[in-house]
């Protein structure tokens, strides 16, 4: 059986939920190419205008536009497979930072790798590990954070 991992929780549905596997994992949509540049390891960072306080897992979901595809550096090649409107990959989200201070020197040389990533480009960067490529799977997303069902990704992704 699963085990319960939650205590002393207010909110029975929830816990309930959580300690049969079925809480939902958060995702964010992120336009192809970039998408599959994270799936694939060569992107190891998520521009966004706004900023965000969650830390944990993510899955990763391929926007259905085909407007970015162009914007690649002419050096870098397209991802090959580039599925799109769907969940491709989880990510751990373990921080996000404002290029400026990275800029700045105000956090060290903790992203210091972010001066030289021309995928870096802010101004708030969620910083993304641990990446694992999953087969797709066909959802609708949304803009920000939405949720995706957590029995959907693989056991070894989560």
């Amino acid at each position: 059986g699963v085990v319960c991992r939650v205590r002393d929780c207010h909110r029975r549905r929830t816990v309930r939920r959580f300690c049969l596997g079925m809480m939902p994992m958060r995702a964010l949509t992120i336009c192809q190419p970039y998408a599959s540049l994270i799936a694939e390891g060569r992107k190891r960072c998520e521009n966004r205008r706004w900023p965000t306080s969650f830390r944990g897992m993510i899955a990763i979901h391929a926007g259905k536009s085909r407007e970015w595809l162009d914007t690649l550096h002419p050096d870098e090649p397209m991802p090959n497979p580039m599925p799109f409107g769907a969940v491709i990959a989880t990510a751990n989200l373990v921080d996000c930072v404002k290029l400026t201070d990275v800029i700045d020197g105000v956090l060290g040389d903790a992203y210091g790798w972010m001066l030289d990533d021309r995928h870096a480009e802010g101004p708030y960067c969620f910083v993304l590990e641990d990446v694992t490529p999953i087969e797709p799977v066909p959802f609708r997303g949304a803009q920000g954070f939405f949720f995706f069902p957590d029995r959907l990704v693989p056991v070894e992704a989560k």
